[in-house]
């Protein structure tokens, strides 16, 4: 982007109001032409109003780039106006402003041709000027009057006679010859004498056919540089728009092919040689050549999306000329220009409109191609071309379907067509015929599944599902991946239960066994989903079989989501069943969920997330705080490193798994820890096993203790942070630190590492429980003299918002608060 389109158009609008002012000061203030530059800055300041309306309009056109680009293009001209009237010392210098001032009539008409929104009235004040502009004429012969230094004038005029001798007037003959032959000063001088003869019709069509003169100017069109380039192509446009005939001798492939690559030269050339090919465009032999140019559509595509207003008028009515052949409406869309295809789809023959299917199915389409699609409306005719065409009708128009399927914003129109029925229908079929549209259908309506709108079928989810044990291994996976995507939905519950009530569960199980991992992989997908819902029920229904079967593919898959998905299916599990755990633990599931999460391979960032938020889920059935045993195996394999690594770099529903675990580990560190006195120690213990707060001897492996794992400052760090999801389980674990006696050496600790304005946070944005669980360490901290002359004042204006805004639970543990601090008198009617 440039730095003018960056430019805020508003401040544009101001820049060009300024050369407005500018130029016309120059004109007011010139020594010369006084009378043709009086006109000139009349016309000038006229601009000023119709700045001033679009500067109210401001709104409507800062995103609408046709406006900007016509904006930029009258800034451009008063520029040029204002470099003119600073030298001034030509001949030619009145016609220099009267083509400056048709230049400025030019551009306010492509204004008004941008200007689709604005009142009538500043539409007509801009079509008044344009006109004013256009037609504008100035007395040439009046330059002989003004007051130039002679000396000046005499300079002037040597020189531009220089010019005018080289250009000699050359005869008709001498024109014909330098066209062909001269080189490109001589070709330059000889297409300006050229014009003037044609203009000033002193050659007549004869004489144009006779010379050759259409042939010679595309043989040298290919050859010439870029200003004689531009000029051959205006001339051939003026001679095209003479007579027939001209233009038939144009229609040469070769002529043709010469004209199209100046389509990819400079502006001017662009847009005059598009402009040429739509002159042309009316013969039918050139439409059908035309699509034949390798690169020419493309090009026509590039223009039509191209900043150019006037460039991409001309290509838009070339591309929709050369559309009426069903091969360039492909290569259109093919470039990126869908509109011919899609007109095709809408009202092209049977043969048309599938061949326009075919090929959509086929292309690799981008989702901004997707977009344009949708929106230009090719969805409803493939949709009605599927329910009522012939076979080959449906099969193209559900491949196309498919390909448009994979955006969103189409998926809304697909349900919104009513195709989901008809899908259906079709998947139930038996129908020999029809076997070969259910792969696709069954793809379409995976992903019509992904939209939360596939809801308003209540009943799609029972219907798949009666169809999984009687399709081919490909709908069965599409279906699986429908059924998840219908169960994952936060409205979905209500389906949910409707599908395990039916039996989804035990349907679902065989395909465990799958030797298809797709297929396997879907179904643990959807029974994860299923199983979130689920307890007790959930451990009879899978039975010990496939509680062996999805231990087996946690230990033995090679793909980390298969191994999220059964270790979420295990979390999901009640943590009461004592023989589950026992089968669990001698299946070795610690260890390797510990290896999972410190030895995976390079894995896309949601699985890894949906892999460390399943594997903290089921450690908490490990950390159990009633079974010193099973904690104790546990961290023996590892787990509280993993646990507080996690509590910094996991998702919020991770770092809520981890400091769980934490906390449940941490409530049996203080009978664990070893009294500084202990009479068994043989050897002296080492003096960096001392806790503080726990006042005797602790190690992460045998007292799970917090303060030696390092874990307090990251569960400070969630408090801190913007996510509320973990707020709870942070503060429970924290509150292990202040049980019974220890709670002095716990609250030295928390403020130790600023933990206190954290715990205060959470007073102001945390949930009811979390801000409960706050209030009880807040009461327990400020035990102490000391922080709550520290941190008492910070607090106060908290507390006191809590306790006249906050929920009625809380009011009597903050009133308590507060006349710890002797902020409220005890007698309260707080309490």
């Amino acid at each position: 982007m440039t730095t003018m389109e960056k430019r805020r158009f508003s401040e544009l609008l101001i820049e060009i109001k300024e050369l407005v002012i500018e130029v016309s000061s120059l004109a007011q203030y010139s020594e010369t032409q006084r009378e043709i530059l009086a006109e000139f800055e009349i016309l000038v300041e006229k601009l000023v109003p119709i700045l001033d309306g679009l500067m109210d309009n401001i709104i409507k056109f800062k995103d609408h780039p046709p406006v900007r680009k016509a904006v930029e293009s009258l800034g451009s001209e008063l520029k040029r106006a204002k470099a003119l009237l600073k030298t001034q010392a030509t001949k030619s210098f009145v016609k220099q402003v009267e083509d400056v001032v048709h230049d400025l009539g030019r551009s306010l008409g492509l204004v008004l041709l941008a200007s689709l929104e604005v009142s009538t009235d500043l539409k007509d004040k801009i079509g008044v000027l344009h006109k004013d502009l256009m037609n504008t004429r100035f007395d040439m012969s009046s330059f002989a009057s003004t007051s130039y230094d002679s000396g000046v004038v005499s300079e002037i005029e040597v020189e531009e006679e220089i010019q005018e001798e080289k250009r000699v007037c050359f005869g008709m003959d001498e024109v014909s010859l330098q066209i062909k032959c001269g080189d490109d000063e001589q070709l330059k001088f000889a297409l300006l004498e050229l014009n003037e003869l044609i203009g000033d019709k002193r050659v007549s069509s004869e004489w144009i056919s006779d010379e050759g003169v259409i042939p010679i100017l595309f043989n040298r069109l290919s050859s010439s540089k870029s200003e004689n380039r531009l000029c051959i192509v205006q001339l051939l446009r003026r001679l095209a728009s003479d007579n027939a005939d001209n233009k038939e001798k144009m229609a040469d492939v070769g002529f043709l092919s010469a004209v199209v690559k100046s389509l990819v030269r400079d502006a001017e050339e662009r847009k005059e040689a598009v402009g040429l090919l739509l002159d042309l465009s009316d013969l039918q032999s050139v439409r059908r050549r035309l699509g034949r140019i390798q690169g020419c559509i493309v090009m026509l595509v590039a223009l039509l999306n191209g900043d150019d207003l006037v460039a991409s008028h001309h290509a838009g009515k070339l591309l929709n000329a050369l559309s009426s052949n069903t091969q360039n409406a492909l290569h259109m869309a093919e470039a990126g220009y869908f509109k011919p295809l899609v007109q095709y789809l809408n009202a092209g023959s049977d043969m048309s409109k599938i061949l326009m299917a075919t090929a959509l199915s086929r292309m690799e389409l981008t989702d901004q191609s997707r977009v344009s699609l949708g929106e230009d409306g090719a969805i409803e005719p493939l949709v009605r071309m599927f329910s009522i065409g012939k076979l080959e009708a449906k099969l193209s128009a559900l491949s196309a379907l498919q390909n448009l399927s994979n955006l969103t914003e189409n998926v809304h129109r697909l349900i919104s067509s009513g195709i989901v029925a008809s899908l259906l229908q079709l998947l139930f079929s038996v129908t020999s015929v029809l076997m070969n549209l259910r792969e696709p259908a069954s793809a379409i309506l995976a992903k019509i599944a992904e939209s939360e709108s596939i809801l308003v079928n209540p009943d799609v989810a029972q219907q798949m599902l009666s169809l999984l044990n009687l399709t081919s291994p490909v709908i069965q996976n599409h279906l699986l991946q429908a059924l998840n995507s219908i169960a994952s939905h936060s409205r979905a519950g209500k389906v949910r239960r409707k599908m395990t009530e039916h039996g989804a569960i035990q349907l679902l199980l065989p395909f465990l066994m799958e030797t298809n991992i797709k297929i396997r992989s879907s179904a643990l997908n959807l029974l994860y989903t299923l199983s979130k819902d689920l307890a007790e029920e959930l451990t009879d229904q899978l039975g010990e079989t496939y509680i062996k079967t999805i231990i087996n593919i946690i230990s033995s898959s090679t793909f980390d989501s298969e191994k999220a998905a059964a270790v979420g299916i295990l979390s999901h599990l009640p943590n009461s069943d004592k023989k589950l755990t026992d089968t669990l633990k001698k299946a070795n599931l610690v260890p390797i969920m510990v290896s999972i999460l410190t030895s995976r391979s390079e894995v896309s960032k949601e699985t890894t997330c949906w892999l460390e938020e399943s594997v903290t889920g089921l450690l908490i059935r490990f950390t159990n705080p009633s079974d010193k045993k099973l904690q104790l195996y546990s961290a023996e394999q590892g787990v509280i490193p993993l646990l507080v690594k996690l509590l910094s770099s996991g998702s919020p529903v991770t770092k809520c798994r981890a400091a769980t675990s934490l906390a449940q580990l941490s409530q049996n560190s203080s009978s664990l820890s070893k009294s500084r006195k202990s009479r068994w120690s043989c050897v002296p213990p080492s003096a960096d096993g001392f806790c503080e707060v726990h006042n005797g001897y602790c190690f992460v492996k045998s007292t799970f203790c917090l303060v030696k794992a390092g874990a307090v400052s990251p569960i400070i760090q969630i408090l801190e942070g913007e996510e509320r999801e973990a707020d709870e389980a942070a503060l429970s674990a924290l509150a292990t630190l202040l049980r019974d006696e220890m709670w002095e050496n716990g609250s030295n600790c928390i403020a130790k590492m600023s933990g206190i304005p954290a715990i205060i946070k959470v007073l102001e944005s945390g949930s009811i429980k979390a801000q409960e669980k706050a209030l009880w360490i807040l009461e327990k901290i400020f035990g102490a003299e000391e922080h709550r002359v520290n941190y008492g004042e910070s607090a106060q204006v908290v507390l006191i918002d809590l306790a006249q805004q906050g929920d009625s639970r809380l009011k009597s543990t903050t009133a308590k608060l507060l006349a710890q601090l002797e902020l409220l008198q005890v007698q309260s009617s707080y309490f």
